[in-house]
C-alpha cells in the first residue's frame, strides 16, 4: 500500500451525471489480436468461443443510483446480453443480493450465482453489511452469475481500508466452460475515511493478478475504479505492469492502452483481462445503470493444456 493524495470520488460524479441522456451505443472493436480488423461480439462465433461480461449494475440505490433503473430494468439488460450476446459468465458489481438470486432462476435451471457482500468498518472495527434499499432486494455485493455450476468460489483477500467500505475480489471455477473467472470491485480513492491519503488499489490489483496466475485460463475483470494507465493518468502507478505486458484487455489494441468509455462521465473504469486468444470486445449501451457493461468473446481453451 502506498499514500497518494487525491480528491474527488465516483459517487459524486455520480450526481453530476445523474439525469444525463445516455450516450450513444459504441462501435465494436477487435479483440483477437492487435493487428486484425474490429470485431463485434455479435458476429458469427464458433461453438467453442466463452463470451464474459462485466457490468457494475449501480444497483444500490443510495449510492446515487435512484434514477438507473429499477430491479425489472436491469435484469432486462441482463437478459439481452444472455439472449443478445450470447453472453454466458457475467462479473456483476453493486448488484443485490435477492435480486441476483431472482436473475438466475428467471434466466433458466442451467444458471448458478455466487455473492459476497460490502461491508462497513467504522473506527472501532466494528463491520455492518450494506443492504439494499427497497423492499426484499437484500445485501449489496458484488457477484458471479455463470450458465452452468460454479465451483471453487474464494473471496481473495487483499488490502482494505482501515475505517470504511470494504469492497473485494471473488473468483470461480466454471469447469462446463473451461475457464475460471475473477470479478474485482476496486477501491475508490480516498476509501480509507481515517486515512484518505492511502491508496489501496495498488495492493488490490496486485492480489487480483496473483489469483489469476494460478489459472492460465483465467478472465479477470469489474469495476477498478481507475482509468487506464495512460500518459496523462498521474495515478498509473497503480496498475501492475503485467496487467498490460503479460494479459491483454478487451478493449486493447495494439499498444494502445486507452480503450472507449464505460462510465458515464466519459471514462473507462470496466475493464476484462485474460491470456485466453481474444477474438470479440463490445461496449454495450445501457439506460439501467451509470456503467456500461462490457463483454468479451475468448477461444475455450483446450483442458489439456490450458490455452
Amino acid at each position: 500500500m502506498q499514500r497518494q493524495m487525491g480528491t474527488g470520488t465516483r459517487r459524486a460524479r455520480r450526481r453530476l451525471v445523474r439525469g444525463a441522456a445516455a450516450l450513444s451505443l459504441l462501435a465494436s472493436v477487435a479483440c483477437s489480436s492487435a493487428q486484425q480488423a474490429p470485431a463485434s461480439v455479435t458476429a458469427a462465433g464458433k461453438p467453442d468461443d466463452v463470451v464474459v461480461a462485466t457490468w457494475n449494475m449501480c444497483g444500490v440505490e443510495q449510492w446515487g443510483c435512484e434514477e438507473a433503473g429499477g430491479p425489472h430494468e436491469k435484469f432486462q439488460q441482463l437478459r439481452d446480453l444472455v439472449g443478445g450476446l450470447g453472453v454466458r459468465v457475467l462479473l456483476l458489481q453493486e448488484v443485490c443480493s435477492e435480486d441476483l438470486v431472482a436473475s438466475a432462476v428467471r434466466l433458466g435451471p442451467e444458471w448458478h450465482s455466487a455473492f459476497e457482500p460490502y461491508e462497513d468498518v467504522d473506527a472501532e472495527g466494528e463491520r455492518t453489511v450494506v443492504e439494499c434499499t427497497g423492499r426484499g432486494r437484500g445485501r449489496a455485493g458484488y457477484g458471479l452469475l455463470a450458465a452452468s455450476s460454479l465451483t471453487g468460489v474464494e473471496a481473495v483477500p487483499t488490502q482494505q481500508p482501515t475505517v470504511g467500505l470494504h469492497r473485494g475480489i471473488l473468483c470461480a471455477g466454471v469447469p462446463a466452460l473451461a475457464v475460471r473467472v475473477c470479478n474485482a470491485h476496486i477501491a475508490l480513492r480516498e476509501s480509507d475515511t481515517a486515512h484518505p491519503d492511502w491508496e489501496f488499489r495498488d495492493d488490490q490489483l496486485r492480489s487480483l493478478m496473483a489469483a489469476a496466475a494460478t489459472d492460465a485460463r483465467t478472465v479477470v475483470g469489474g469495476d477498478f475504479n481507475s482509468p487506464p494507465p495512460a500518459a496523462k493518468n498521474t495515478t498509473a502507478w497503480v496498475w501492475p505492469p503485467e496487467m498490460y505486458a503479460t494479459y491483454r484487455e478487451c478493449d486493447q489494441k495494439g499498444g494502445s492502452r486507452k480503450g472507449r468509455p464505460t462510465y458515464a462521465d466519459g471514462t473507462k473504469i470496466d475493464y476484462l483481462f485474460t491470456l485466453l486468444p481474444r477474438t470479440a470486445c463490445e461496449v454495450v449501451d445501457t439506460k439501467a445503470s451509470d456503467h456500461r457493461p462490457l463483454v468479451m468473446k475468448v477461444s475455450r481453451p483446450d483442458t489439456a493444456t490450458g490455452l
